[in-house]
Formats: C-alpha cells, structure tokens, sequence
C-alpha cells in the first residue's frame, strides 16, 4: 500500500515516542529529564537491569546502548508487536486519531508531484529575496533596517524578500524559467483571472517572509503590506497541498532544535516577534501564523515541549487570545503538560519590549510566566461583583462548569484543590485570624468567677485531632456514598479547611464530580486520581463506617440530616480551637478572669453542638437515621402500638 506524501510526517508530528515506548517498559525515573523529553529506561528487547534504553522523544528516536537496536514509532510497534511496516503505522494512526489513507495507486505521482511543488517554492524565495535588495524595495528596505531595527545579516539568515508592485512579475518570472503555470497555481503563488487575462501574483507589494515546515522546506509565504491603505495587513498563502495553516507553525524546525537544547518555547503573535525574540537568543520561538492557535497546532506544541510559555501582546485583544486558548487546552491536559502565560506591559508586543528594555528584562519577564490556572482565575473573577450570596454561587456554578471540562481526573482534582484555595483567599476563608487581646480603652470583661479546670481540659482537647480528622472523614464519606448531596453542600465543602492529612486532595475530587454522578463513578475517580488507599484510609475507621449516612448509601434526607450536624459540630470544635489559640495569645496581659469566660463559652457551645449524641440520654434516644426522638413520645407510641396489637422488634434497653 502506498501512502500519501505527508502521511508519515503527520503521524510522527501527533505522537509521542516517549507514550509509544512507555507503555512497554518502566522509566528510569532518576536518569530520565522529563522536561526536555530524554528518557532512560531497561531495554524491552534483551534482559537487562540497568536502564541503556534511551528515548530522545522530541527528534522521535531511540537508541539502546547494549544492543544497539534503533528506530522511530513505527519501528518499535512492528517490533515489540510482530506486525508488519502497514499494520504498525495502522495501530499508530488508530492511537492519534488519524484515518488511514484509502489505497491510492497514484500516491508516488503524488510524491513527486509534492516534489515539484517545494522545488516551486524555493525558486519563488529567491526571487522575492533578490527583489529585496532592488530599487522598488527601497521603502521595504528602509522599514526593516530602520523602523524595525534589523540588520542586512538578519534579513539574509531569515530568507526575508520583498513582492513587487506588479501584477505578474513573479508570474512572469517563473513561467520564463520553464515552470508549468498549473504548479505556479497549486502553490498558491498565483490566482487565476476572473475576467479572463492571465494568473496575477497572489502576494504585491509586499515584504515576504518564508514559512517553511519541520524540515526546512518552504511551503507559503507570509506577506506585510507596505501600503497603509491595503484591506489586509498581513496576508499569508491560501491553502494548498503543501500548506495547512491550522497544522503549521512559523520558524517551527530551529526551534524545536533550540528547544531541545533545553530553551523555553515560546508562543509569539508574529512573524517580527519570532524573528525579534530568536535574534536575541531565545532561538526556541514559534508562532501561529496570524490566527488563533488551533487543536492541531497545540499538540505540535506539546510535542516540542511540555510546557509552552504563550507570550500575549500587552493589548486587549492578546488577553483575549488567551483566555480563548485556555478553553481550548483544558480538555487536552495531561500531567506534566500544561501551558504558561507571559503578559508583557499594556501596549507592547515582544519586538517593542525587547527594544526598550533588553534581552534580560525579557527574560525576567519570561520566568515569572503565570501557570494557566492564574490566567483562568483571573478570567472568571474579573470585574465582578460578588458581595452577595447569589453572586457567589453564581461563580461557584461557573467554576465548577470550567473544571469539569478537564479531562484527566488527577489534574481536574488539583485544579478544583487550587480553585477551592484562591476562592477562600477571596472570600476571606481560612485566613489566620488576629489575636483577639485587649486593647486600651477596651470594656472590661464581665465579672465572673474561673471555672477549676476549665483551662486544663481544653487545652487537652486542643491537643487531640482525632475529632475533627472524624468529623471531616464523614462528611467525605457522605457525600462520596450520597453524591447527589453535592448539589446543596458544595460550597461548604470548599470552604472547609481540612486538617487531616488526605482530606483535601478527596474534597478537591469531590468538587469536580457532578451531583449526578453514581458513588461508583465518584469512587473509582477517587481511586484514579488518588490511590485505592485514600478510600480505604478514609472509610478504616469504626466511627466512620458506622455513621447512618455511610452506611445507607444513596438516602438524599438522611444525608442532609447528617451532613448538617457534623458541619456544626466541625464548626463548634474548631471555633473551641480559635478560643484556645486567641486564649494563649492573650496570657500576660490579659485578665485571667477573662480568659476563662471565653474558654467557658466555648465550651459551653462545643457541648451543645454534641449533646445530642453524648448527653441528655435520659430525655433523648438516637434513631436508625441519625435523629433524636423524646424518650416520653416513644413510650407513648409504643404503648399504642401495643393496644393496637401491632407486632414489632423490641428496642434494645439502654
């Protein structure tokens, strides 16, 4: 079967050797750079412990230094699979969502057709370079060299041309060197007449900066019009065999071998940015040729490096491209590849602050890139108004929504933990709280007499996390078995501070299921995201498992019943905490008699957030559902039932 030319480039360009290979051997991770895609691990085709595998991920090659094997993707899948060179590529195209090409017995016409075609290009940028140096290029001359600061070495080394004003001068050029005019019209390099006259040159007046793929061959060309009055500032190539805008980038080969010398990709705008950044020595630059970054172009991206640092012109319209571009890459994130937003003074692009304050200010600028986490939160909370209930939950709802289009659930999990930790900031939820002391001209404090003892067993209680790490496992455990309980006790679960080791990482789960998600569903994305042991850890103890919440999964009323009482006692004991602390805070120049009426009140309020299930057992009983019911009223009831001679179990004696 022939394939199609581009066919293979395009399969390599949409995976990752690195995946490819790590699904058959086990990474060294002590040897392995992650960041600069080397990877090191025992060999999978002869027995060995020491790891001589070597994976070059982002030149797609691997090498074993004992056995010498080597290859690409493609030839690790026809060996470690024993399939033939077809089969492999069909298994690899399966895996990066590309279709196999049906069979095309013209597919080597095809080739050498793509042949001809890049031969095309290559003649159109020595006529666009020679253009440059003529007299009709004076004003393109003079805008580079001294608008823009470029030296005659730098228009040389990026192959920089100039368009002529005519409508057939590069026509007239190529069709008088012998070229078919149908190859001149399949490169985009002229469009055919409507009224009958011959092809005109698709690029006029314009300067020229070549677009070439990952291997240094030129494929479109991209065009600054020199006239002010031109519709389109900058023009760039209609799409042709050669060229796919959406799945191209500009200067895309140097940088990736930049990058692989471990430089930071940049994402820049333009084609000035890229040429402005690289000739002051950030080499790894790319851009994406005038529109939006596409799917397509992102993956290129990733596959270069793992975090790209979007560099977004300091105007409006540059934030507007990057929050556009957050929406695009939540669902493709996957751990250890993200991307980080660089946002450059208002009213500056990378050329005009590179200009003003210097290749080290650039890189300053550069390493306090924000993670896209920052970006996001700023797009959602920006400019709104939330002094009102309703408007918080508003942004709970909008937080939630954007969350649960990341698809991995490890990364969703920490993106709800950071979310659930700057909203508190924002709200002023677990904030450390000042010591409360005296100040002067402060009203005395009532007149009471200390309590023996009241000090002492707080302070003991003050000691023992064992309550609230409880309180929190069933309130955890509640709404993983009842999840549609999520939907009302959302936005209490993250303004919880939990002290528990374990807890929060399982609240930060929680909050990016659905309410309408089953428990098996909510505990298998625990599972995946945390481990088997965090369950297993959270449901180990007794007082948990036995709580009535946990043990009838799924029972709406019960849950709330439950959900509301351990709340409140979460609340009384860690408000006996903050009494404590602010206690201790105050001794030496607070009255002792003061102390202790505060510790006293907050013991008090500590005990009746709890008599339900520790006191008053003489006037009150606990039902199955976790309620209380007067010890009189069931008597009563029971007595009835009696009369009645209703049959039921006998209640067990207290």
């Amino acid at each position: 079967m022939s394939l199609p030319p581009g066919f293979l480039d395009e399969l390599r360009s949409r995976l990752s050797l690195a995946q490819v290979v790590g699904r058959k051997v086990t990474w060294d991770m002590r040897k392995s750079n992650q960041g600069r895609g080397d990877w090191w691990a025992p060999c999978p085709f002869h027995q060995e412990k020491t790891a001589s595998f070597h994976v070059e991920d982002r030149k797609g090659f691997y090498y074993c230094f004992g056995c010498h094997a080597k290859g690409d993707a493609i030839s690790f899948v026809q060996e470690t699979e024993n399939v033939s060179f077809i089969e492999a590529i069909e298994i690899l195209a399966q895996e990066a969502g590309l279709p196999m090409p049906e069979r095309d017995p013209r597919a080597q016409e095809k080739a050498g057709q793509r042949t001809q075609l890049t031969e095309v290009m290559e003649e159109a940028v020595k006529f666009y370079r020679l253009q440059l140096k003529t007299a009709a290029a004076a004003t393109a001359r003079e805008y580079l060299l001294k608008a823009r600061g470029l030296s005659p070495d730098v228009l040389e080394r990026w192959h920089l041309g100039f368009a002529p004003d005519g409508w057939q001068a590069l026509w007239d050029h190529l069709t008088g060197k012998g070229i078919a005019p149908d190859l001149i019209l399949q490169c985009g390099l002229a469009r055919p007449s409507d009224k009958g006259r011959q092809p005109y040159d698709t690029f006029r007046n314009r300067i020229i900066f070549p677009i070439r793929d990952a291997r240094g061959r030129a494929i479109a060309f991209g065009g600054r019009a020199m006239d002010p009055g031109d519709k389109a500032k900058y023009l760039n190539s209609p799409e042709t065999d050669l060229f796919d805008k959406g799945r191209s980038l500009y200067n895309h080969g140097p940088a990736r071998e930049a990058a692989g010398k471990g430089q930071t990709l940049l994402v820049a705008e333009g084609y000035m940015d890229v040429i402005a950044l690289s000739e002051a020595g950030f080499g790894a630059t790319v851009a994406p040729l005038g529109t939006a970054i596409t799917e397509d172009q992102l993956r290129l991206l990733w596959r270069i490096s793992p975090e790209p640092v979007i560099a977004l012109d300091g105007d409006t319209a540059g934030l507007r491209a990057g929050l556009r571009l957050i929406d695009l890459a939540l669902p493709l994130l996957e751990a250890g590849q993200s991307l980080r937003f660089c946002l450059l003074p208002e009213g500056q692009d990378p050329d005009e602050y590179l200009k003003a304050h210097g290749a080290e200010a650039m890189q300053a600028l550069l390493d306090e890139a924000q993670p896209m986490v920052s970006l996001l939160w700023q797009r959602e909370t920006e400019g709104k108004v939330l002094d009102s209930p309703e408007r918080r939950a508003a942004l709970d709802r909008d937080l939630r929504a954007v969350i649960r289009r990341i698809g991995d659930p490890a990364i969703r999990a920490h993106y709800a933990e950071e979310i659930r930790r700057r909203r508190g900031e924002l709200f002023g939820f677990g904030s450390p709280r000042r010591a409360a002391t005296p100040r002067r001209g402060r009203a005395r404090a009532p007149e009471v007499a200390p309590v023996a003892g009241t000090r002492a067993s707080m302070f003991a209680a003050a000691g023992d996390d064992d309550a609230l790490a409880l309180r929190e496992a069933v309130i955890l455990a509640t709404l993983i078995r009842t999840p549609a309980a999520l939907d009302e006790f959302a936005h209490v679960l993250e303004e919880l501070e939990f002290s528990a080791p374990g807890h929060a990482a399982l609240a930060a789960v929680l909050l990016g299921c659905d309410p309408d998600d089953t428990r098996e569903t909510i505990e298998s994305r625990i599972s995946e995201s945390l481990g088997t042991r965090a369950l297993e850890s959270l449901l180990g103890p007794r007082h948990v498992t036995l709580a009535p919440s946990v043990r009838k999964s799924g029972d709406l009323d019960l849950a709330r019943l439950c959900l509301s009482e351990e709340i409140a006692k979460l609340a009384a004991l860690r408000g006996a905490r903050r009494e404590i602390e602010e206690a201790m805070a105050g001794f030496g120049e607070t009255p002792e008699a003061w102390i202790d009426y505060r510790l006293k009140l907050s013991a008090r309020a500590q005990e009746m957030a709890g008599r339900n299930q520790e006191t008053d057992r003489t006037e009150y009983e606990i039902a199955e559902n976790g309620a209380r019911l007067d010890r009189d009223e069931r008597s009563d009831l029971d007595a009835l039932l009696n009369a009645i001679g209703f049959d039921r179990p006998k209640r067990r004696r207290e």
